[in-house]
């Protein structure tokens, strides 16, 4: 199926010249002169080489079909990450490449998009937020306004944040997991 270019996005898989690659990041670049053009970096499915193409963006890309279905987290060992469709409880084994930096953010029983094409996984997209715990922030220094001041916590799965000032070790917060930054505080 042929897409504008201008039409990718991160996780979208596409056919360039007879390969499978994976959009890690693409750009829709306007100049002040000239033709706007979509920046698109890439990951070749078969061995993982990194890629980047610059297409008009008008120009027509070949979109391979995947299959883009719910799975359920279970556990990660030295094969990779672990997943269950939750339908026929089929369990897939995703290589720690394709999870990537998103492995911080994965909870046991998480349910995540899994995008696969003829049985091998190609890319995961996991839920906008996600709760977690802070186990190690410094304490709140008096005079320090509320609103406006952040300072750095870690949270219970290692990743480091910036949070508001009145927010103490111990506390449940709401994290985006496509940046790592601080939302709220959860509401449990």
């Amino acid at each position: 199926m042929k897409v504008q270019a201008s039409s990718l996005r991160k996780g979208s898989v596409v056919d360039v010249d007879g390969k499978l690659y994976v959009v890690l990041n693409a750009q829709n670049i306007h100049p002040g002169k000239g033709t706007p053009v979509t920046q698109l970096d890439m990951r070749r499915i078969s061995d993982g080489v990194k890629i980047s193409e610059r297409y008009r963006t008008t120009e027509q890309v070949e979109r391979a079909f995947v299959d883009e279905r719910p799975h359920t987290f279970l556990y990660q060992d030295a094969e990779g990450y672990h997943f269950m469709n939750p339908e026929n409880y089929d369990q897939l084994v995703v290589p720690e490449d394709v999870v990537g930096s998103y492995s911080a953010y994965l909870q046991e029983g998480m349910s995540v998009m899994l995008s696969t094409h003829n049985d091998v996984p190609l890319s995961i997209e996991l839920p906008a937020r996600v709760t977690l715990e802070i186990v190690e922030t410094e304490p709140a220094v008096k005079g320090q306004t509320a609103s406006g001041s952040y300072k750095p916590a870690v949270l219970t799965n290692g990743a480091r944040i910036m949070v508001p000032t009145y927010i103490t070790a111990g506390t449940r917060v709401v994290v985006m997991t496509e940046d790592g930054s601080y939302v709220e505080r959860a509401k449990d």
